[in-house]
Order: structure tokens, then C-alpha cells, then sequence
């Protein structure tokens, strides 16, 4: 992969999986960024197997379509490469890209029309329960996709991230250029907003 050439999917397959796991698996990010500033691209293909699935789970939760959250990986990764020579070594790579991520994410759901048809999971475990469980969960999921939809979008955002990505709030505050107190405020306001519209809609049924 050179400077300047689109990073496509079959790129970012390829790569992850030629390359033999070994000692590039085990180097630091500051060392893989190095090595790929050099010209080793096994190095970023290192980087890329090291992070694509947080940076799609990131994507996901996000956009809310797996095809859209796949699309804005692979240019999040085309970016990261084009610009690495920003990127500090000195901190981890991974909330650098995830900002890359988070940024064209939300810039795409500003600018285009997306296809919001998936705001929680549908392949979550469901167990052995009955037909009335079951209709029991899909309505809890549906639910919670019209109040996470009806939230603020920058709310959305650190929802998704901290309760189902797992994300630390300065993690967050890292991605999305906020202090750790701003996200913790969010997330109040967001919770809170969420069981308002809960009890709203159990009112009304």
C-alpha cells in the first residue's frame, strides 16, 4: 500500500490476512507507525488487524448500518495512513484512529442519506425463550432505537460508545475532542432523556 492510494476493502482483507502473525504482532503501535512511515506496509496491515474490528464497532454504532459502518472503516484506515506523520508515537494509535472514525462518521450522517435500519443489533443472543419473550425483546429493542434516535446527536454518539462499545469516558473525550467531565455530563443528560422516554412510552401503551 503506497502514499496517496485508496485503501480498498479487499486491501484491508488481503492484509490481514497474509501477513503471519509474529513479530509484527507483538511490536507497539509507536514501532508499527514508524515501521509503515518507513515504507513497510506489513506493518500497517499490523495495525489495521490490531484494530479494524473496534474501529467497525465504532463505525456501527455510529451510523447504525453495517454497510455504511464498513465503508467509513475502510476510508478511516486510507486516512490514518495518509496523514500517520500526525499522529503523536508517543500516545496509543488507537484513540487517534478512533477520532478519524468518529469524525467521518458523523460528517457522513450529516451529508448523505444513510440507511438507519439497524439502531440496535438483531443477531444478540436471544436464548431459549418463548415466541412472547422473544416479541417481548423486539419491541424493548425497537424501543430503545426510537429514544437513542430521538437523543441529541453528539448524546447518541457517547451512549453507543460507552454503554455498548465499553469505551472509558476520556476515551471518548479523546475521540471526540471533549473533556472527561463534558462526555459525563452528556451521558447523564442522555440517560436521563432515556428513561423519560421509556416511561413516556409505557404511559401511552
Amino acid at each position: 500500500m503506497s502514499d496517496g492510494v485508496p485503501l480498498r476493502r479487499e486491501d484491508i482483507e488481503r492484509g490481514t490476512r497474509s501477513t503471519p502473525r509474529g513479530e509484527l504482532d507483538k511490536a507497539d503501535d509507536a514501532s508499527l507507525a514508524l515501521r509503515t512511515k518507513q515504507g513497510d506496509s506489513a506493518a500497517f496491515d499490523a495495525l489495521v488487524r490490531r484494530y479494524l474490528r473496534r474501529a467497525f464497532s465504532v463505525a456501527y454504532r455510529v451510523l447504525g448500518h453495517r454497510e455504511d459502518a464498513e465503508d467509513i472503516t475502510q476510508e478511516s484506515f486510507a486516512a490514518a495512513l495518509e496523514h500517520l506523520d500526525s499522529y503523536d508515537v508517543e500516545r496509543p494509535f488507537g484513540p487517534w484512529l478512533f477520532r478519524i472514525v468518529v469524525n467521518r462518521a458523523l460528517n457522513a450522517r450529516r451529508s448523505r442519506a444513510l440507511r438507519w435500519t439497524e439502531p440496535v443489533p438483531e443477531d444478540l443472543p436471544s436464548g431459549e425463550g418463548s415466541p412472547a419473550r422473544d416479541l417481548e425483546r423486539r419491541d424493548a429493542r425497537e424501543r430503545l432505537g426510537r429514544a437513542l434516535e430521538a437523543l441529541p446527536e453528539r448524546q447518541r454518539t457517547i451512549v453507543g460508545l460507552f454503554e455498548l462499545e465499553g469505551f472509558a469516558s476520556t476515551e471518548i473525550g479523546e475521540m471526540l475532542g471533549l473533556s472527561d467531565g463534558t462526555v459525563r455530563w452528556h451521558l447523564h443528560q442522555a440517560r436521563a432523556a432515556l428513561r423519560a422516554a421509556f416511561r413516556t412510552e409505557e404511559e401511552e401503551s
